[in-house]
């Protein structure tokens, strides 16, 4: 098989032991811990005009959109100062209030019994009537766990529990922080809490669920729009089934969930459990708002050994299950066994089911996702024909998110943190390297920035945008727990702020891809292309970070021992490299004589199909009638921008070449599941 392409080129333009935890609250936060409805927010637009940098012209422009609060108390009323967001401006005048009542918003450090009474009160009132007719994403499993049949009526899951509760979590992270990496330390702790509420809470250690003792009062089951018998609706949604072998393939399965039911139910009877108590449940996928989990079961006693002895719990995991690396990599912890990755759960909004299908297209975009390549292509809407371009050059001509965004959007998706160090010159000579001013991934208020040629700048470089100077960026990136991984430190200067922070993320950003093409590359090599792009690295804490990377990479590696060809994709379009030839190129039309130069800004028309040898078969992968990219950035894939090159204004031109990879292909197509088998048994298959 070949994947064929047809493109018209439009126009060209130029801590080992528990102990609490101390609790930091906002002062929005006190306030209404102390004041609560009785404080009212009111906040306001505030348009600025600016004037361009003509002195003789005063051609006044629309400024940034920005926010004041005013804060209303019984005894006190303040206004906030100028903030870029309303939340910032929100928590400047609560802070301003606070001070004014004399109250210190200083930390509490609570006692490990406290600690413990608080997490006792909260389990409490998740089984209080209250909370059952409340809108909260766990509320919805207690009502649906109600219309469950027999001895089952009523029985929570443990592992429902320790996820669905944000603020039970967190309380759990404040006995031990090592919950915020391995959220389900949290189960052992709401077992432990609901022991001492017998008398509300009935529990079963064996089976990990919980039950409430005595009914709930027949008003609040009623206002709780309980499902009545009589009107079931069956809904069938469509899910991920990911084996933990990496010898089976990823496969679509189907979930048929009764309105009148319990959906973890359903996905216990997938995955092959008894019970719904048996399925442990991933942190969300995606946005923080995502219903995309995964649900998998893990051994028991994996989860009641962890509060005394994480390693070992591993151990005896690691002997009754096997990893799964595909599922693992993911979600960003650790997966055992078969899981399922499904869109289902209820939310804020509504006490009804919320459910979307999540197909083998979803699977595969979430999988190229998680690389700083796949994160352009996606955000190109181009997942064959774009290319992590090599340089920044003008935000006019960069297409797609931003290296910036990109490189916090992948710290995301691996839980790290960048923080960027900008640095003008003309600082550098008063000012030592480690005085530079940090810049967490959040915007900073307006009044301790500036506004220079459009971008924010930190306070006090404003003087040096106007008098010449230039600016340098360095990036460090660390873990949750603040362990050092890299730390990019480029000797390029821009004029711009804004500049060096694209520049240097994007460089941060090419040295990843590299990797994620081939994890399994020597650390002799690894160091060689860091020194070579400023780049300093923790190989442990490196490693340990992207390890489950090279077992999605091992996948490729067996197919390429199956005698199908893999070939480097470089950017670099100078000379042509191994097995990315053309099969076959056709340029139509007359000459415009109007052709694209390096640098200039190009529109073309393309589409990607996939058709066999004799074009017997054609299927549409990817198209677009408006794709723009800069010449010569790497922006694209060499083989359009060879072709490009060789084109005018107002031609055509058909290509075919050899596959790219497999999951790239399914990513791009509309039909995954068909297309999969198709793929799959054709001996003309290569990937490059």
């Amino acid at each position: 098989m070949l994947l064929k392409t047809s493109w018209i080129l439009i126009v060209t333009e130029g801590a080992p032991t528990v102990t609490a935890r101390m609790t930091t609250f906002t002062p929005k936060a006190i306030v209404h811990k102390k004041f609560g409805s009785s404080a009212c927010y009111e906040v306001e637009e505030v348009h600025e005009s600016t004037q361009n940098g003509c002195p003789g012209l005063a051609i006044m422009h629309k400024g940034p959109c920005l926010y004041r609060c005013t804060l209303q108390l019984p005894e006190v009323t303040v206004v906030s100062g100028i903030f870029k967001k309303k939340k910032d401006a929100e928590q400047s005048a609560a802070e301003l209030a606070l001070e004014k009542l004399g109250i210190n918003p200083a930390t509490k450090s609570p006692s490990l019994q406290e600690a413990w009474d608080a997490l006792v009160a909260r389990v409490s009132f998740l089984f209080s009537d209250e909370f059952l007719s409340t809108l909260h994403p766990l509320s919805g499993h207690f009502r649906a766990a109600l219309q469950r049949d027999g001895d089952l009526s009523g029985q929570i899951p443990a592992s429902v529990i320790a996820i669905f509760d944000a603020t039970l979590c967190n309380m759990c992270k404040s006995l031990d922080p090592k919950v915020e990496s391995n959220p389900f330390l949290v189960i052992p702790y709401v077992v432990r809490a609901a022991a001492r509420l017998s008398e509300l809470i009935s529990t079963s250690e064996e089976e990990l669920w919980f039950r409430r003792r005595n009914p709930y009062a027949p008003e609040t089951v009623e206002s709780s729009s309980i499902q009545q018998l009589g009107s079931t609706e069956i809904f069938s949604i469509e899910a991920i089934n990911v084996p933990s072998s990496l010898e089976k393939t990823v496969e679509r399965v189907i979930l048929n969930v009764s309105s009148s039911g319990y959906f973890l139910d359903v996905i216990a009877k997938q995955l092959g459990l008894s019970k719904a108590s048996d399925v442990l449940i991933s942190r969300p996928m995606g946005k923080a708002s995502s219903e995309t989990r995964l649900y998998f079961a893990a051994p028991k006693q994996y989860l009641l050994d962890m509060s005394s002895d994480l390693l070992n719990a591993k151990e005896a995991c690691n002997s009754e299950g096997s990893l799964n690396a595909r599922a693992s990599y993911l979600s960003g912890q650790d997966i055992y066994g078969d899981a399922i990755l499904a869109s289902i759960g209820y939310t804020w909004r509504s006490k009804d089911l919320f459910y979307e299908d999540v197909t083998l297209q979803s699977y595969h975009r979430m999988v190229i996702g998680k690389t700083p390549g796949g994160i352009y292509k996606l955000s190109r809407g181009a997942i064959l024909a774009a290319e992590l371009p090599l340089a920044f050059t003008t935000n006019a001509k960069w297409k797609g998110s931003f290296p910036r965004e990109m490189l916090c959007t992948f710290c995301r998706q691996h839980r790290l943190e960048p923080v960027f160090s900008p640095q003008s010159t003309l600082e550098e000579s008063s000012m030592s390297p480690k005085s530079h001013k940090k810049l967490k991934v959040t915007d900073l208020p307006v009044k301790e920035a500036q506004y220079a040629n459009g971008c924010v700048v930190a306070a006090g470089v404003k003087d040096s945008v106007e008098s010449g100077g230039s600016f340098r960026c360095e990036v460090k990136i660390v873990s949750k727990f603040q362990d050092f991984i890299l730390e990019c430190s480029p000797k390029d200067s821009f004029k711009k702020q804004s500049d060096s922070i694209q520049n240097v993320s994007l460089k941060v950003l090419l040295w990843l891809n590299a990797y994620f093409r081939d994890p399994t590359v020597p650390l002799e090599r690894l160091n060689a292309s860091a020194d070579g792009l400023n780049i300093r690295f923790d190989p442990q804490n490196f490693i340990k970070v992207f390890m489950l990377c090279q077992h999605i990479h091992n996948v490729r590696h067996n197919e390429t021992e199956e005698g199908k060809s893999v070939c480097s994709n470089s950017m670099n379009v100078s000379y042509a490299l191994p097995g990315s030839e053309f099969r076959s190129l056709n340029i139509e039309g007359p000459d415009s004589g109007v052709t694209p130069s390096n640098g200039s800004l190009s529109s073309v028309s393309y589409s990607v199909s996939l058709v066999t040898e004799g074009e017997h078969m054609k299927e549409l992968l990817e198209s677009s009638d408006d794709f723009e990219f800069e010449i010569a950035s790497g922006a694209v894939i060499p083989h359009l921008e060879t072709v490009v090159m060789q084109m005018t204004v107002g031609q055509s031109a058909f290509f075919s070449m050899d596959l790219p990879h497999q999951e790239l292909i399914l990513a791009a197509a509309d039909d995954s599941a068909r297309m999969l088998p198709l793929l799959s048994s054709s001996e003309f298959l290569r990937n490059n």
